[in-house]
């Protein structure tokens, strides 16, 4: 028997989220089965299990027959379906599937795809462990979607909001390889760690706009929001054009656009990961938990003081 994260109904993950053992699955063709040893949680998990973030826009109605957890899997290939080309059994691999990421197994599609629900797969780089690995998925390909919806380049300056956080950490980094100086808001517990990736911090709080604007004099010019309105109002208030800001934490307000991990290409998404393969990016874990303690996890995660990641093992 196998182990995965379920629920069956809406609701607060302490109350709805168990481990549950069942027989494990089988890859139809063009499938694969991937051994997890890794996944890492996201914010949308437990947005989907209370049902905050428009659970139809995932593809649930009815949980109640039981919807598995996640998205991000590192992990190798122990199974192979009929017509599968480009992968042997073996094969260390990192991808995503929703619904299924957090388990001993999860089925994907072996030539990938778009991040919907047949999931996405791609070859786990030797030099890249598994737990960091697993930490990619949602949070890479949103932050370099993002990044590359606003242009972000060599001579920009970007405010990175929540930028300790598992995208802006790699949003912040990925802006600063190009060349652009970037200005993270952070709590002051993350600010050396910060100063450390080449990135200015700010603390949050009263007086934001000020400490914002004495840490760039000469003005902003872009915006990669990850921590909710408030952000997008004072990105507005430096004089940031809308069309170069993007929020994934407040979609819609006052017309900021919303690029994330829905709109990114497995392209931008093998970059990400090759950056964090040679060192360039840092993906710092925060905590790694069993399997068996996801809820807790998650709890942890809910807490909103997480730097980067954090990460469930089935190890």
């Amino acid at each position: 028997m196998a182990r995965f994260a379920r629920f069956d109904r809406f609701g607060a993950v302490a109350d709805v989220l168990r481990v549950v053992h069942d027989e494990p699955p089988h890859p139809g063709p063009g499938e694969v089965r991937v051994q997890v040893r890794a996944s890492g949680l996201n914010p949308v998990d437990f947005k989907i299990m209370a049902s905050v973030v428009g659970a139809a826009n995932y593809g649930l109605v009815d949980p109640s027959a039981g919807i598995g957890a996640g998205f991000d899997f590192a992990g190798d290939i122990d199974e192979l379906g009929e017509g599968v080309a480009g992968f042997v059994l073996g094969d260390a691999v990192l991808g995503g599937r929703r619904h299924h990421g957090v388990g001993d197994f999860v089925i994907v599609r072996a030539e990938g795809g778009d991040g919907g629900r047949d999931g996405i797969l791609l070859a786990k780089p030797a030099a890249l462990d598994y737990d960091t690995a697993a930490a990619l998925p949602v949070a890479g390909r949103t932050a370099i979607a993002a990044l590359d919806a606003v242009g972000v380049g060599h001579g920009d300056t970007v405010l990175v909001s929540a930028a300790a956080g598992g995208v802006g950490v790699i949003a912040a980094q990925l802006a600063v390889l190009r060349g652009a100086t970037v200005v993270g808001t952070a709590s002051e517990r993350n600010h050396d760690f910060l100063r450390g990736l080449g990135v200015v911090p700010v603390a949050y709080g009263d007086g934001l706009m000020e400490r914002l604007q004495d840490a760039v004099p000469q003005g902003f010019t872009a915006a990669l929001d990850n921590h909710g309105p408030e952000s997008v109002d004072a990105a507005l208030a430096l004089g940031i054009p809308l069309d170069r800001i993007n929020t994934i934490a407040a979609r819609g307000h006052r017309g900021a656009q919303g690029v994330g991990n829905p709109q990114a290409t497995m392209e931008q998404f093998a970059e990400v990961v090759r950056l964090v393969a040679e060192g360039r990016v840092v993906v710092p874990i925060e905590a790694v938990f069993p399997v068996e303690r996801v809820v807790d996890a998650y709890a942890l995660l809910q807490t909103g003081h997480v730097r980067g990641k954090v990460v469930v093992v089935t190890r």
